[in-house]
């Protein structure tokens, strides 16, 4: 069983090169509102690529609100290009070659290739499974979803909405107990 994290409490350090070679790493203070965190299982996913298309297409309004957007998988550089390129990307700076040691501190699950996807494409012998957090800019965890399946995943417009409400409101990160 992974490791949780709790609301509140800051979250575990995390770096990986990008495919722009910025490279993706945690800092507080960078995002205005918000970091917007989310781990993708990787290219062999279908469910991740429909998912990030969305992500793509809402990410000005999350910049809009002060939220800055960083996506990961444990998926190797050439992967991770791959599902940039043909998932038609652009703007959404892909980070790649998370340990799974690391994706365990953030309390995702791993699971075992059961070989070819629907897609065609080979799972990794391991990988992560997708998990969104929300951090404060003081890099301590506002909210969290991990899950141990790709499907039913967390809607970003629900996330939008979400956040318009605990910045108007000034709502305190909940389940801290």
């Amino acid at each position: 069983m992974p490791q949780s994290l709790m609301p509140r409490q800051p979250v575990p350090g995390l770096e990986t090169p990008t495919l722009s070679g910025r490279g993706l790493f945690l800092q507080a203070g960078r995002a205005p509102k918000f970091t917007l965190l989310v781990f993708y299982r990787g290219f062999h996913c279908p469910q991740c690529r429909a998912y990030l298309s969305e992500l793509k297409r809402l990410l000005p309004e999350f910049v809009q609100r002060g939220v800055e957007v960083l996506v990961l998988s444990s998926d190797t550089q050439e992967r991770a290009q791959r599902a940039a390129s043909e998932w038609g990307l652009e703007g959404l700076d892909l980070g790649y070659g998370l340990t799974l040691d690391v994706a365990r501190r953030w309390g995702l699950y791993v699971s075992t290739s059961r070989g070819l996807t629907s897609t065609g494409v080979e799972e990794p012998a391991l990988f992560s499974e997708p998990g969104v957090f929300l951090l404060r800019p003081d890099l301590t965890l506002y909210w969290a979803s991990v899950q141990t399946m790709p499907f039913a995943r967390p809607q970003f417009k629900d996330m939008l909405a979400a956040i318009d409400f605990v910045v108007a409101k000034d709502y305190p990160a909940r389940g801290e107990a």
